[in-house]
């Protein structure tokens, strides 16, 4: 897949989440209980179009699985299981929270990834962008310093990503909460924003993305 995914992306160096260049950006956790969180995820579907992404899901947050994410990853913090299922293959923007964020890929998909030491004066630039694949029965960690949005697909169906934060993160936040900074978009959720991204400039979200909204190209055969 990822050499097809090379071929087909010639503007993007597509590397693996197990390569040497993706700790800057995390680390594959390969203890994860894969095998249980596949098995609840299948109660979910992928949208038609769009993504559909819940922060906390009831089914996924079974107290041994929560509490094995808890106490292995979050050193006892209280997490939250969810997931976002869907068709996305653009960047659209990247977000960044106060605490590592757990991947687990139900199917393949690709990252966009940048760096928050690349943010200036509350803009990045697309060219310090790093495309990373991720195989189906993968779970990553990505560090609180990564730069990141939903996964891009990699074929027609789309993809489904399990996702897991810090409990809280993604929930709505009061304007008078979020101060003088302009990234602040949700609780725990910094965001800039890609003006291409219409539902993120029509709620208010920081035009933070230069350049142009990378898209991943994937094969149809």
């Amino acid at each position: 897949m990822i050499e097809v995914l090379r071929e087909v992306n010639p503007h993007l160096h597509v590397q693996s989440v197990d390569s040497e260049a993706f700790r800057t950006y995390g680390k594959v956790l390969s203890d994860f209980p894969y095998e249980q969180m596949a098995e609840v995820m299948k109660q979910t579907e992928i949208p038609e179009q769009g993504n559909q992404y819940d922060p906390s899901k009831e089914e996924l947050e079974a107290e041994s699985l929560k509490a094995f994410v808890e106490n292995s990853y979050y050193g006892g913090m209280p997490v939250q299981i969810g997931y976002c299922n869907g068709k996305n293959s653009a960047l659209g923007g990247l977000e960044f929270h106060k605490g590592s964020e757990i991947n687990v890929a139900i199917t393949d998909f690709v990252l966009l990834l940048g760096h928050t030491n690349d943010i200036t004066n509350h803009t990045y630039d697309v060219k310090n962008i790093k495309a990373f694949y991720v195989p189906e029965g993968t779970a990553i960690e990505m560090f609180q310093t990564t730069l990141h949005l939903a996964p891009c697909k990699v074929s027609d169906e789309g993809f489904k990503c399990t996702v897991i934060l810090p409990e809280g993160t993604n929930t709505p936040l009061e304007d008078a909460q979020k101060g003088q900074d302009p990234l602040l978009f949700m609780k725990n959720k910094w965001l800039l924003a890609h003006p291409e991204h219409e539902r993120f400039m029509s709620l208010g979200a920081h035009k933070g993305i230069v350049g142009e909204n990378i898209t991943i190209a994937y094969s149809k055969e």
